[in-house]
């Protein structure tokens, strides 16, 4: 087994005052020639956007782009005519393929909107622009992971152009689960959202990111209450 641990005060930091943003992988002003990605995983960004603020209108194309927010609303916009609203527990990917146009705001004038930007690289070029979102409360459990993205459409979850699978979790302190990767040649990049967790030794904090490859199952740990993302990405 082999594994990268980046911690969450090693990642790069950008504050616009609107935005509040930190960057596991090299992302805009932040360059890290040893973080440019973790195998397709591209970009993994923590970021905050003050009430009414956003990103205004600007294009993408050939990326596999994952949003989960983590508390308030992220009003989206593309040039594909989709207007949504997108809140704590739904998850939104935007296949931005050819060429898209897309705005991304905080929904409220109060409060912030926390979210993770997720960026993966995709396997097929070109594709029709495509945006999905889904509630996660159908399928949430306790003390378990449970499948929220893959590369496959009638799986649960979204979907994207990648042979990637996504789970999240949330557990109890002095819980453990095992990890089963899906796809020889992938790795997992874990991310801990909230709470502590031991995996296979090594000691994992809030935001917190670690990834490793070359083995076919992960144990963790629980050794606080705590959120966890899962991402399995080909580490080539």
């Amino acid at each position: 087994m082999k594994a990268v641990l980046h911690k969450a005060n090693s990642r790069g930091h950008t504050n616009l005052g609107w935005l509040n943003s930190h960057h596991t992988f090299s992302f805009g002003s932040y360059y890290n020639p040893e973080r440019i990605h973790f195998g397709a995983l591209r970009v993994l960004n923590d970021d905050c956007v003050a009430a009414g603020k956003g990103f205004d209108t600007h294009p993408h194309d050939n990326m596999e782009i994952i949003s989960i927010p983590l508390s308030g609303e992220l009003k989206h916009r593309d040039s594909t005519g989709n207007q949504t609203v997108i809140k704590q527990g739904e998850v939104q990917v935007m296949s931005a393929g050819s060429g898209i146009f897309h705005s991304e705001y905080n929904n409220l004038t109060e409060s912030d909107v926390k979210f993770l930007q997720i960026w993966v690289i995709p396997n097929r070029k070109n594709v029709p622009p495509r945006y999905g979102q889904i509630s996660l409360m159908p399928i949430r459990k306790e003390n378990a992971f449970y499948q929220i993205l893959s590369p496959d459409m009638n799986d649960q979850g979204v979907w994207i152009y990648q042979e990637a699978w996504f789970h999240l979790g949330s557990f109890s302190q002095g819980a453990s689960a095992t990890y089963n990767l899906k796809r020889e040649g992938s790795g997992l990049y874990i991310f801990m959202l909230e709470g502590k967790a031991d995996i296979e030794g090594q000691s994992l904090e809030e935001r917190d990111g670690y990834g490793i490859w070359e083995t076919a199952q992960v144990t963790i740990n629980f050794t606080s209450n705590a959120r966890i993302l899962l991402m399995e990405v080909p580490m080539n």
